[in-house]
């Protein structure tokens, strides 16, 4: 092999890597290329999210506030039912007591009608 077949040889060798360089940065432009359509369709999915996670805080406020008021309420209706019961244990007893005067009186008069 002389030195002009050398030269030939290590300049194809130069050219085919080249050749293989170019192809390869070729072909991985056109796998990872990033259009204006991907790009409009990345913005919209972006303000769409960007909304839904507004609406959730929006509605974990609501929901809060919700649960909040219920919780309120059920403490008034629990105290309202705690007064009512006592209210109502009262006039029991106070029914009990007027039910055993009126036996008493009755008693005292049928005694009083047989003697």
């Amino acid at each position: 092999m002389n030195r002009t077949e050398l030269v030939v040889i290590i300049a194809l060798a130069f050219l085919l890597t080249f050749l293989a360089g170019w192809i390869l940065r070729w072909a991985y432009g056109k796998l990872n290329s990033v259009n204006s359509v991907n790009v409009s369709e990345i913005d919209d999915l972006a303000n769409r999210l960007h909304e839904a996670e507004e609406a959730r805080d929006q509605a974990m406020t609501y929901l809060q506030q919700r649960e909040w008021e219920l919780t309120n309420k059920l403490t008034q209706t629990e105290a309202e039912l705690a007064a009512a019961m006592e209210g109502l244990g009262a006039a029991r007893r106070e029914a009990g007591e007027l039910q055993g005067r009126l036996d008493t009186q009755q008693a005292g008069g049928a005694e009083k009608e047989s003697a």
